[in-house]
């Protein structure tokens, strides 16, 4: 299936009176970005979580947030007066030097690292924040998927207009050629008298070569079918999409600069404005 860029999931798991919670979030971007944000206590698993999310996600701006709660009503943090004393000598070493220096205030020393003891504590946290990162990254995963099966029915409605135009001005061109050919002799005659000569007939032959776009609408189905193969394939599509994208606008400016009727015109028109309405909604696909 195709996958969006932008998804979300969350889970949650009690262990030991604690809650630990993590959540996954993704926006668009033209690589895989990872930010994580989580309690210092937990920085240390931020590798193994990064190298996990890696497996699993290839594109997008991805958030992974991690906390370690209490999960009751009694506290059951003991203070580390070890540590705190440490402390306590280190901020009166510092105030003899600059005593101008704002003292640390409680919250200041409550929230220094290590400075609350658990006994409860589990000593290893990260085979419960891997397994918890497998249970989010799975409804994560299923959740872009969703998104990005929206944005595959909505490309294959494009597709299939921009085929009814193909569809509809390929036949007419033999006729728009030779209605364009015959003001050209048209005009010939006015201006000189006659078309008879044979130097005009071969740059009105010439030009009529060079106005004619079956190239340019054959390229255009091509390519159109190749877009149609791989939103049917699924899997991580988007920068071949995009590029897709570029040769069919490519190929709407020629049809479009070579076009000598009203018709083919509109056509080339139309096709660009479809262009443009599936380069927009490629740009969240994986």
């Amino acid at each position: 299936m195709l996958s969006s860029m932008t998804g979300y999931a969350t889970a949650s798991v009690e262990l030991a009176g604690l809650n630990l919670a993590l959540d996954v979030r993704s926006v668009n971007s033209r690589y895989l970005e990872i930010q994580f944000r989580m309690n210092e206590e937990l920085r240390a698993l931020e590798p193994l979580l990064r190298e996990r999310i890696t497996q699993q996600v290839q594109r997008g701006k991805l958030e992974c947030r991690v906390t370690l709660t209490s999960a009751v009503a009694a506290p059951t943090q003991q203070l580390n007066t070890a540590l705190l004393a440490r402390l306590v000598s280190l901020n009166a070493q510092v105030r003899a030097q600059l005593p101008e220096v704002t003292p640390m205030s409680l919250a200041d020393v409550l929230r220094w690292p290590g400075m609350l003891d658990d006994s409860s504590r589990p000593s290893d946290l990260a085979q419960p924040c891997l397994a918890l990162l497998d249970t989010v990254l799975h409804e994560f995963k299923a959740s872009r998927q969703r998104e990005g099966d929206k944005l595959r029915q909505h490309l294959l409605q494009r597709v299939a207009a921009m085929e009814v135009q193909i569809a509809h001005v390929a036949p007419r061109l033999p006729e728009l050629v030779r209605a364009y050919q015959a003001k050209l002799v048209a005009r010939f005659t006015e201006a000189l008298g006659s078309a008879d000569d044979e130097r005009i007939r071969q740059e009105i032959a010439l030009f009529a070569q060079k106005i004619d776009v079956d190239e340019e609408l054959t390229r255009l189905a091509a390519h159109l079918k190749e877009m149609r193969r791989i939103l049917d394939d699924g899997g991580a599509a988007g920068k071949r999409l995009d590029f897709l994208m570029q040769e069919l606008n490519r190929e709407a400016n020629t049809l479009g600069s070579k076009s000598v009727s009203v018709e083919t015109t509109q056509v080339a028109m139309e096709l660009k404005v479809l262009i443009e309405q599936m380069r927009e909604q490629i740009q969240n696909l994986e």
